[in-house]
């Protein structure tokens, strides 16, 4: 892996880190720092997760990827590994911060999801090369998270999960906190249901986030039940690039001109997208 690095003094230098106190004085990264220019949401939780977190977790991070926003999270088992699991298998972006230099992985068993990252998204930490992981890194690290982010979303925590960290410095950093609620007699969500308590927004689907963001939502079910397959494969195209010239919509389904134009004639007809200067939309459905 190419490793690089990055110092305040550098205007590639992530814009949501020069805001924050006690800002990285330098950044290790490997892969696309790009991806940090793009709007920015962190799903984090906890380590020992059930299989509700890790769903809403996944869920939550598809949906996001789709639409442009990437995620960030921290390579850890449960909640993290579920987020940029989520964002790529949408095809979106994801971030990993580390509490470890980038030659280092982990957990061990992340080996692989590491190795993705690094070539689809982006891996970044404030540690030296050959840094071990130690307990103490993981609070710093976690500043990094919320700084990188718009809104940091708690998907699963315990009373004493390390998230709830995450979400303190969010918070103290200026930025929206958001919780998914969980039943009461599970201990896996009693940190999360307290963050509700305590003011957090309390987060119940994914339009949750794109209305804090101040991004359309776009119900997928609705197009799914009222669009062809090609449509539907249209929809998904725009929904994930958010715009596209009827060049670039015929490149990606490998179909001429003649074929495509008809397609999204209708689908305009019908209320799912529009065109304006050359490109193409997706409206508000």
């Amino acid at each position: 892996m190419k490793y690089e690095w990055v110092t305040p003094d550098m205007k590639q230098y992530p814009k949501g880190l020069r805001e924050i106190k006690n800002k990285p004085k330098k950044l290790y990264y490997v892969g696309n720092l790009e991806v940090l220019n793009q709007r920015c949401v962190s799903l984090v939780g906890s380590r020992t997760a059930n299989g509700y977190g890790k769903s809403v977790a996944e869920q939550l991070a598809s949906k996001l990827a789709m639409r442009g926003v990437t995620v960030v999270s921290g390579l850890a088992k449960g909640i993290d590994t579920c987020a940029h699991r989520g964002a790529l298998k949408a095809g979106g972006n994801t971030a990993a911060v580390l509490g470890c230099g980038l030659d280092v992985c982990y957990p061990p068993e992340n080996r692989n999801l590491m190795k993705e990252i690094a070539e689809k998204g982006l891996l970044i930490t404030e540690y030296d090369l050959g840094t071990k992981a130690e307990r103490y890194h993981f609070p710093n690290r976690n500043r990094i998270i919320s700084g990188l982010s718009e809104i940091t979303v708690v998907v699963q925590a315990r009373n004493r999960s390390g998230s709830l960290i995450t979400a303190e410095l969010a918070a103290e950093q200026g930025r929206e906190v958001m919780a998914v609620p969980g039943n009461i007699d599970s201990q896996h969500n009693l940190g999360t249901n307290k963050l509700i308590r305590e003011g957090a927004t309390m987060l119940l689907s994914e339009s949750d986030i794109f209305e804090a963001l101040g991004i359309d939502h776009i119900d997928e079910q609705e197009a799914k039940n009222k669009l062809s397959a090609t449509e539907f494969e249209i929809f998904e195209l725009l929904l994930k690039n958010g715009e596209m010239s009827m060049d670039e919509i015929c490149m990606a389904l490998g179909k001429s001109p003649a074929y495509v134009n008809p397609i999204v004639a209708v689908m305009e007809m019908k209320g799912f997208t529009f065109s304006e200067m050359g490109k193409i939309f997706l409206a508000n459905v």
